[in-house]
């Protein structure tokens, strides 16, 4: 780890004001209608300019395409992201955007995935996945699943090497990277070399210390994450279904190198400690890197989060030793 896990310090100057400035003028949604009114500002707002500083742009040095796969009787939109001038057949790293099950889209998560790809020299493929409210558990799961055995049995299609596969996701796409890479071992494939967990949020009930210490962080709070979570369970909330909370499932061993990243100023923080446990103990590799200084949702937030760019370096630094 980066520094005392459990240490935060000071947010850099740009950090807190974008902080200040989101509480005064995005209310958190509360009902369905409210999320899904969100979900279509936000996403208006990535191709403005506005957006193109907080959240960044598409790396000059990739090619952005997007392919439609038939995945289980549904047309799944895939962006691509493909290194220019990559040499040989580049490995491939799916990726699965955060937003608590509810918000987001491949473009929301465009600058790390496609710097990503860049400097890993890897083909980054983001799959659509269904959200909620419409949409609820397990849609999502079914999804990512889903797009990840396509992935594999594709990959070649894709310009990119079927035996090199890792998966990468934010908060509730750093959940979906984690159970598909659970139901992928179960399911004998596609063999992964290494999972990226940004802020996973990897259990759905149990409340840990960094939930209270940032109850009322910027970004994320403990109200939203439980407003997420009810939105996205909806008739199964309360379920124990390990889908929902990967760290229950009833076995993590045999998973390929693991490397998960935490915020210090994130109520999802000890989601990544106890995860780690978990699968320390039943013997996966794993490295845990926090960055004290920093929130919820940094990775896709290279504008207002320095530490964005020291995160990329440690993501690449891990997928290049890992393929």
């Amino acid at each position: 780890m980066k520094g005392p896990f459990v240490t935060t310090v000071p947010m850099p100057l740009r950090t807190r004001a974008f902080g200040v400035l989101l509480k005064k003028i995005a209310k958190e949604p509360t009902t369905p209608d409210q999320m899904i009114a969100l979900r279509i500002k936000r996403e208006k707002l990535l191709s403005t300019g506005v957006g193109r500083f907080v959240c960044g742009a598409d790396s000059p040095n990739v090619e952005v395409d997007e392919v439609i796969a038939e995945i289980e009787g549904r047309a799944v939109r895939l962006r691509i992201h493909r290194p220019i001038g990559a040499v040989g057949t580049p490995p491939i790293v799916v990726n699965y955007h955060g937003g608590g099950w509810c918000l987001g889209s491949p473009e929301q998560s465009r600058w790390m995935a496609s710097r990503v790809a860049e400097r890993a020299g890897a083909v980054v493929v983001s799959p659509v996945y269904r959200l909620a409210p419409e949409h609820p558990f397990p849609a999502a799961v079914d999804d990512a699943c889903g797009a990840l055995q396509w992935i594999g049995l594709h990959a070649a299609d894709l310009g990119g090497d079927p035996g090199r596969i890792a998966v990468m996701g934010d908060s509730a796409g750093g959940n979906l990277a984690t159970v598909a890479a659970l139901a992928a071992r179960d399911a004998g494939g596609p063999e992964l070399r290494g999972q990226v967990l940004i802020y996973p949020a990897v259990e759905m009930y149990e409340r840990w210390p960094s939930e209270d210490e940032n109850a009322d962080a910027p970004v994320l709070t403990s109200s939203g994450m439980h407003t997420f979570t009810e939105m996205y369970l909806a008739a199964d909330h309360g379920t124990e279904d390990w889908r929902a909370s990967p760290i229950r499932a009833a076995s993590h061993e045999g998973l390929s190198p693991v490397l998960i990243l935490t915020a210090g100023h994130d109520p999802l923080r000890d989601h990544g400690r106890h995860y780690r446990e978990v699968l320390q103990a039943a013997g996966v590799r794993v490295e845990l890197i926090d960055y004290p200084d920093t929130v919820h949702g940094f990775a896709a937030l290279p504008g207002v989060a320095p530490t964005a760019h020291t995160a990329l370096g440690d993501i690449v630094a891990f997928l290049k030793g890992v393929f």
